[in-house]
């Protein structure tokens, strides 16, 4: 954090980019806000002695993010010796692809967090059920309300490790192509191709009791 009025996260050697540091923001609002929009992430570490990069979901809870999976994943279960398990969490949406006169200058659009620190897992219950609360809900706003809870069994074969939101960068990439001045007569289209997500119709499951409507929070997406 800042040590002024706590409205940004503290550089760190391993949250300043070596290329495009202007592209790089610490606003926590900004950081708040990427990660809010989005549900997947990569989580990484080192396996005997190798990376490892998964896709999974998360939640945020303040300067928390929680992740989750069975209780049989190695790094879950690494999360839990002590002192916890080294990380790197990326978050990244794509906002446009973008289109040079130049193959060399093609380029994206986009908002990506990038947060290093130390995974533990969660072993008080109460923190447990409402971090996977969160996840359920970060996905799909209302959902955990309107679905049956984890049952004893179910909780025993979940493990939640929980991340804080301390060594944390932000980078961003807005604008049009920066093609070479010498490139701007060439007969090829330059510009943006904005990339959004849609979501479709709701499809009801085929075994789906008669008279169970479209909940308002998946009709209204």
């Amino acid at each position: 954090m800042s040590e002024t009025d706590g409205t940004e996260y503290r550089p760190t050697g391993r949250t300043v980019p070596t290329r495009s540091r202007d592209r790089a923001r610490y606003d926590r609002e900004l950081v708040h806000a990427i990660l809010d929009a989005e549900y997947v992430c990569h989580l990484g570490f080192v396996r005997d002695g190798a990376p490892v990069v998964l896709p999974t979901l998360y939640g945020r809870v303040g300067e928390r993010l929680y992740l989750h999976g069975s209780t049989g994943s190695r790094p879950l279960r690494a999360a839990g010796d002590d002192p916890g398990l080294p990380v790197c969490v990326t978050v990244t949406h794509v906002d446009g692809l973008v289109l040079a006169r130049s193959a060399f200058h093609h380029s994206i659009n986009y908002r990506s967090v990038v947060v290093h620190g130390t995974a533990r897992q969660v072993t008080d219950e109460a923190e447990c059920r409402a971090a996977l609360d969160a996840l359920v809900d970060h996905v799909v706003p209302g959902r955990s309300a309107d679905s049956r809870p984890a049952s004893a069994k179910e909780l025993a074969a979940t493990a939640v490790i929980r991340l804080d939101l301390e060594e944390v960068s932000a980078k961003i990439r807005t604008g049009g192509p920066n093609d070479d001045p010498e490139d701007l007569a060439l007969p090829y289209w330059s510009g943006v191709l904005p990339v959004a997500r849609t979501y479709g119709a709701p499809e009801p499951a085929d075994d789906l009791a008669p008279g169970i409507p479209v909940p308002e929070y998946l009709s209204a997406r």
